[in-house]
This record gives C-alpha cells, sequence and structure tokens, in this order.
C-alpha cells in the first residue's frame, strides 16, 4: 500500500468520527419542552355515540284495498265503452320498419341539415356513429316518431306511446342540433 492510499483512508475515517461525534453532541432541549407541553395538555372528552331506537316492523295489510297496479273502476269501465278495433290513435304496424327507429331517441343527435329546392333534411347521427339523412315523413326513435318539421336547428317529430291504460297516445318531441 502507498502512502497516498493510507493517507486518503486515515482522512476519510477521521472526517467519519467528526461526523459521528457531532450528531451525538446536539442539543434537544427545544424538543423535550415541546413534548412536555403537548403532555400538560388537557384532553378534550369525546362525546358517545348517539342512541338509536330499534327498528319498528310494520305489517303491511292491504289485503281489502285496491290494487296500486290495477287500473282504477273508470279506467276499464272506458276500455270497455272504447274497443280496441275502433278509430284512435294507434302505431301503424304494418308499414316497414326505418333504419332509426332501431335506436333510443336520446341516443340519437342531430349534426346539421340539407337543403335544395325548397327540401330540407337533417343529418342524424345514431350511436353506431352512422350518419343518416332524414326528411319529414321518416320515423326516427323507438316510440313511433314520426318526423313533422324541420329547421336548421331541430326536428320536430311527433311520438305514439302506451297511455297506460291498454291505449296509445300522442306526444311531441324535439332532436336539437348538437354543438
Amino acid at each position: 500500500m502507498n502512502q497516498a492510499n493510507m493517507i486518503q483512508r486515515v482522512s476519510t475515517l477521521l472526517a467519519m468520527a467528526a461526523l459521528i461525534s457531532g450528531c451525538s453532541g446536539s442539543d434537544t432541549q427545544d424538543l423535550q419542552t415541546f413534548v412536555e407541553n403537548t403532555r400538560s395538555k388537557q384532553h378534550t372528552r369525546i362525546e358517545p355515540l348517539p342512541e338509536f331506537k330499534p327498528y319498528e316492523t310494520f305489517l303491511y295489510q292491504a289485503s281489502n284495498l285496491r290494487n296500486p297496479f290495477a287500473p282504477s273502476v273508470s279506467g276499464q269501465i272506458d276500455r270497455m265503452l272504447t274497443p280496441d278495433d275502433g278509430p284512435g290513435i294507434r302505431p301503424d304496424v304494418n308499414r316497414p320498419r326505418e333504419a332509426l327507429e332501431d335506436f333510443p331517441l336520446d341516443t340519437l343527435r342531430m349534426v346539421g341539415t340539407l337543403g335544395q329546392h325548397g327540401s330540407s333534411w337533417a343529418l342524424v347521427q345514431a350511436s353506431d356513429n352512422t350518419i343518416h339523412r332524414v326528411q319529414p315523413g321518416n320515423y326516427l326513435g323507438q316510440n313511433h316518431g314520426k318526423i313533422i318539421f324541420i329547421d336548421e336547428y331541430e326536428i320536430e317529430l311527433m311520438e305514439i306511446v302506451p297511455d297506460g291504460l291498454g291505449g296509445w297516445m300522442e306526444r311531441s318531441a324535439s332532436l336539437a342540433l348538437s354543438e
């Protein structure tokens, strides 16, 4: 071993000894004061959990009352007076279905309009990202929605939906231009 390596090792050992001696003699008085102050503070009392009332069971006895899911007596009388094959609003089940009738109305988006020689068409994007051209008289949505009017901002249509009493009723709907 040469003299340079020996000097380097001795100086490294002396530096380590100085570091170790510096760590052991540090002043910890401020830390001890903080610990004593924290211990001397009064502890706050934790409130007990609230008492819960026991669950009271309820026996539902409505066997002598009208079933809330059955039509009312007046609705049954109205249905008996208006036969199902009479005139009234009902969807045309014999017409061929169009492509956009497979999609719920809330999944369709109006993305633009086209116009030529006084005729107007709307561009509708379906949830499968295909774009369809529609005009008044076309159907869209799953509720037999027939397009009544198209302008540059929306498509107005008339849907035929069940009325809850075994019949059908018309309901207006619209599809606004998407930004």
